[in-house]
């Protein structure tokens, strides 16, 4: 609980009387790699806060194609959250990439402690413009980045993805095929090397 709260510092303080109202609502979990814990379709009504492995977002073209949307790290909190403000079918899948543990809890449940706590909706509010600006980010080096400046801004991020998941999530994160993020790693070898 301690990593959780430290990680949560980071948005906002909370006092030991929230942190107690917050962990009620928590429950630990332990996925299987390719578990999902929000699919295609379905009314999610649960958040995630990942504690260990590595987790992806992906959506597929009517052709079957997988884009990995975002990857996730410990200390992220995960979850549909556009199908579980708006309670509709959910449009991107989260597949756990490795075996992970996370906190589990209620979207409505803390929600209504949101409502109720003036120091969970400031966290909130924080945690909601941390997303926006993560995104914003990623838009930006999608349309401003080459494919050998995303990869290295993903690898400061995660220095270690190429032992945690396969090349070709890698790649469909970077929106890139394996071959050239094959021929990226290539490049990046042969120039550190000379």
């Amino acid at each position: 609980m301690k990593k959780l709260f430290d990680s949560l510092s980071e948005f906002s303080s909370l006092s030991e009387k929230t942190k107690k109202q917050y962990i009620e609502l928590l429950e630990l979990k332990e996925f299987k790699k390719k578990d999902k814990i929000a699919d295609l379709g379905e009314v999610p009504t649960k958040f995630y806060i990942l504690t260990s492995g590595v987790v992806r977002s992906f959506v597929t073209d009517e052709k079957g194609k997988e884009f990995t949307r975002s990857i996730y790290i410990p200390m992220r909190a995960i979850g549909a959250f556009s199908a579980l403000v708006e309670k509709k079918p959910n449009e991107i899948i989260y597949e756990c990439l490795t075996d992970c543990k996370m906190y589990v809890g209620d979207f409505q449940k803390f929600k209504a402690l949101t409502n109720r706590n003036m120091e969970m909706a400031t966290l909130y509010s924080s945690f909601l413009e941390r997303i926006y600006m993560r995104m914003e980010k990623r838009v930006f080096e999608l349309s401003v980045l080459d494919a050998k400046q995303r990869y290295l801004k993903l690898k400061k991020h995660i220095p270690e993805i190429e032992n945690l998941i396969p090349q070709y999530h890698i790649a469909s994160y970077l929106n890139i095929t394996p071959v050239q993020l094959s021929r990226i790693r290539k490049d990046l070898y042969k120039n550190k090397l000379t």
